[in-house]
């Protein structure tokens, strides 16, 4: 008995749950954030937007130091790369640390006097 290979069916395959996007068009978005907390002293916040390969942006934060840093970047082209201003605001500070002990100790153990020996003859 022979079989024919080429004409059996193919095994099944599901189709896919979802058409696969073609990314055909550059890419074109821009989007900002920004978060400001003055009870828990958060502070930050970022933007950016991008055309193409074309794409810029800022982000700030504050540092624990008291200043905020914000850097500012950019990609011009495909051949470009990633170019980045840095720069900080505000004046460092660094307050002089006074160590406080974490509880309040215990007051030492007194042991009462032992009683004299008495001896019995």
């Amino acid at each position: 008995m022979a079989v024919a290979l080429a004409d059996s069916p193919t095994p099944y395959a599901p189709r896919p749950a979802y058409k696969e996007p073609a990314y055909n068009e550059p890419a074109a978005y821009n989007y900002q954030y920004a978060v400001a907390d003055d009870y828990s002293g958060v502070n930050f916040g970022q933007n950016e937007e991008r055309n193409g390969y074309s794409t810029s942006g800022s982000y700030r934060v504050a540092l624990p130091d008291g200043r905020t840093q914000i850097v500012t970047y950019s990609v011009a082209d495909d051949k470009s790369g990633y170019t980045a201003d840095v720069r900080y605001e505000g004046e460092a500070q660094y307050p002089k640390y006074e160590r406080k002990p974490a509880y309040k100790a215990a007051p030492a153990y007194k042991a009462a006097p032992a009683p004299a020996p008495a001896y019995h003859a």
